[in-house]
């Protein structure tokens, strides 16, 4: 676990900046310095990109990945790659005759509800490219468990950008629609950089020589695009049908508990950037003894990890919510319903990881296909009734569904699980500290108020974990702290 503790913390560091960053300017910039309506707008722009992002990579990203490990020869490497720089453009450019060719047909259809969608259809449309090439190039380096630059585009750089543009904005150096372009730029701008620092790390040489096992890699594409939007569909969809069903402010409105919810993934999303290279080499090697040992470990550390931002948000989601305007309080709940699908997220650990790059990966497609429907139905249903709840509930409905059939399936293929006897004693004591610090809170200043249940909670929490021994790479790491500390 060397290589994964050693990155994951920095990107754990990087991933948290962002979110610190991103934080602001949710909460603050974007709801002080443009109206609900057009930063819900913005919402929806940038989830209908992320819900395109899979397409427009023709799966690639994931296809780097699952791989690259198994070519040997510097030609078939080469070729390999250069097929992987070039298939995207197989979807791309067909998509944007498409949309250049139907724009009325589909900019009419999305903005049926609200108007204002409908002069932002090309902005979707850029910002999702470069989504899905900036995604292309972090895989050409991660194969190389090279993982912390990239990781820092990808959680960092952007949002830095958007608050520049923001703050341009406030100043009136920006208008509305020169914000939205140059929010545009931002994201084209970081998948250049990031495209630079990729082939630095391996200098690209086009060989067109037949790729071996073209066949295989092929189907794993085509089919890896489906089963790679899943994860991005359960997460985005819901934004973009509130845009479809109710008033686009309430899409701000869930945009900010999203957002507040988002952060215990933080962890699960900073160890997955080396969990998914090792994983795929476990594979191609058949080494499932070291397989298991990943599975295992990480599921824990994630749990705990993210099982304390998990009980600091679940805490303090009264008082935060006193620090931004009251209309976004119709999102509490929906922090609390998505904060329990985050938190079973990083239960999982590697599994997501295991099945991508398994030969096993077409189940992802059957069960994604299968509970994406779901989740459409369940929003059809559910928004209309209860609006901003009734998305989140859907949600967590089909995240809970879908982890927990890929559980079993790894169970089954693999005879392996992610659980042991300190998983439960970690999630008995979650459950012990939200009972007992949920309806408590000291008479004081919001902020002081978070921050000092925040600072008790998190003691007490991490004190319990290094005294149990519940992990033992969490505890090395707690150990070395103290060392560096007091001696």
């Amino acid at each position: 676990m060397g290589i994964v503790v050693s990155q994951s913390l920095k990107n754990i560091i990087s991933t948290y900046s962002g979110f610190v960053i991103g934080a602001i300017n949710t909460l603050f910039l974007y709801t002080n310095f443009m109206s609900d309506d057009f930063y819900g707008m913005v919402g929806y722009m940038l989830s209908a990109a992320y819900v395109l992002m899979p397409l427009m990579s023709f799966g690639v990203h994931n296809t780097i990945v699952k791989f690259y490990s198994s070519f040997k020869t510097r030609i078939s490497i080469f070729s390999f790659l250069t097929l992987m720089l070039f298939l995207p453009l197989v979807v791309v450019f067909p998509a944007g005759i498409i949309t250049y060719l139907s724009y009325e047909v589909i900019a009419d259809f999305l903005s049926s509800e609200n108007a204002i969608i409908k002069d932002y259809v090309w902005h979707t449309f850029f910002v999702a490219i470069a989504l899905a090439y900036f995604e292309v190039f972090y895989a050409w380096v991660k194969v190389h468990m090279q993982t912390v630059f990239g990781n820092f585009m990808r959680e960092v750089f952007h949002r830095v950008g958007a608050m520049i543009l923001l703050i341009f904005l406030y100043f009136e150096v920006l208008d509305l629609q020169a914000f939205m372009i140059g929010l545009v730029l931002v994201y084209l701008f970081r998948t250049l950089v990031m495209m630079l620092y990729a082939f630095n790390i391996k200098p690209p040489i086009i060989v067109f020589e037949k790729v071996r096992g073209l066949n295989n890699i092929l189907k794993y594409s085509i089919l890896i695009i489906i089963a790679g939007s899943v994860a991005t569909v359960l997460l985005d969809i819901d934004k973009v049908m509130l845009g479809k069903y109710i008033a686009i402010e309430n899409v701000a409105y869930y945009n900010v508990a999203i957002f507040i919810a988002a952060v215990i993934a933080v962890p699960q999303r900073a160890m997955h950037q080396i969990l998914l290279p090792l994983s795929a080499k476990y594979l191609n090697d058949n080494d499932f003894e070291s397989l298991e040992d990943l599975y295992k470990r990480s599921s824990l550390n994630l749990f705990i990890i993210g099982g304390l931002v998990f009980l600091l948000i679940v805490l303090n989601i009264n008082q935060l919510y006193y620090l931004i305007d009251d209309d976004y309080r119709a999102g509490l709940y929906v922090v609390l319903l998505i904060s329990v699908s985050k938190l079973y997220d990083s239960l999982l650990g590697s599994n997501n990881a295991i099945l991508f790059n398994s030969d096993y990966y077409r189940v992802v497609l059957m069960l994604g296909v299968a509970l994406v429907a779901i989740m459409v139905f369940l929003n059809t249903i559910l928004i209309p009734l209860y609006e901003l709840e009734g998305a989140a509930m859907a949600t967590c409905i089909a995240i809970f569904l879908y982890n927990t059939l890929k559980l079993l399936f790894v169970y089954k293929a693999f005879k392996i699980t992610p659980f042991s006897v300190n998983t439960i004693k970690v999630g008995v004591l979650l459950m012990v500290l939200v009972l007992a610090g949920y309806f408590w809170d000291f008479n004081f200043n919001p902020i002081i108020n978070i921050a000092i249940k925040s600072l008790i909670v998190s003691i007490v929490f991490s004190v319990l974990i290094f005294r149990l021994k519940l992990s033992e790479d969490i505890n090395d790491v707690l150990l070395k702290f103290i060392r560096k500390r007091f001696n």
